[in-house]
């Protein structure tokens, strides 16, 4: 039994075992601000740091405005540079001008519900009942992963190292078919 393993069942071991052999994840990071810059952007530097450390590529980069159609080009670039996961890290709170979640929903093929599930239980376990104002989702676009997590580099770091780091070659083998 693996270290992340909860009682998973045989076809999820299958499936884990599988996509060991995918290899280096082709990544992108794109941070959503309307408050910061390359200069002073710890989140997406984070978020680039932790994924290379986990062993994939990110192959693009971008710091973009709170603007939908800067979101949506955004996420076009990164899927047409041949990335199959992007981190989205910004927006999604409920300010009048956090409209990554807005905008990226309509987009996705399919939403995986799970993980903002989880995302905000294990935030309540760091945040307590302020976990509840995280928007945090992820889904298929096209044939990539796309995650939009809060903008803090505590909620970057949890999202990376407690799921989808140790997850990744699983999840882009499931988005990939």
């Amino acid at each position: 039994m693996n270290s992340h393993n909860h009682g998973d069942s045989a076809s999820t071991e299958e499936h884990r075992h599988e996509a060991q052999h995918i290899g280096p994840v082709p990544s992108a990071v794109i941070v959503i601000t309307d408050s910061r810059n390359e200069r002073t952007d710890r989140s997406g530097q984070t978020a680039s740091r932790l994924i290379k450390d986990g062993g994939h590529n990110v192959i693009h980069q971008a710091l973009i405005r709170n603007e939908a159609i800067e979101i949506r080009a955004a996420l076009e670039t990164a899927i047409e540079l041949g990335s199959k996961f992007i981190f989205c890290t910004g927006g999604t709170g409920l300010g009048d001008r956090d409209i990554t979640v807005d905008t990226v929903t309509p987009m996705l093929d399919k939403v995986l519900d799970g993980y903002g599930e989880w995302f905000r239980r294990a935030s309540w376990e760091q945040i307590g009942p302020a976990s509840i104002l995280s928007r945090a989702i992820a889904g298929k676009l096209k044939q990539a992963l796309v995650v939009c997590s809060p903008g803090s580099t505590a909620a970057v770091e949890l999202a990376l190292n407690g799921l989808l780091i140790p997850e990744l070659p699983h999840l882009v083998r499931e988005v990939s078919r």
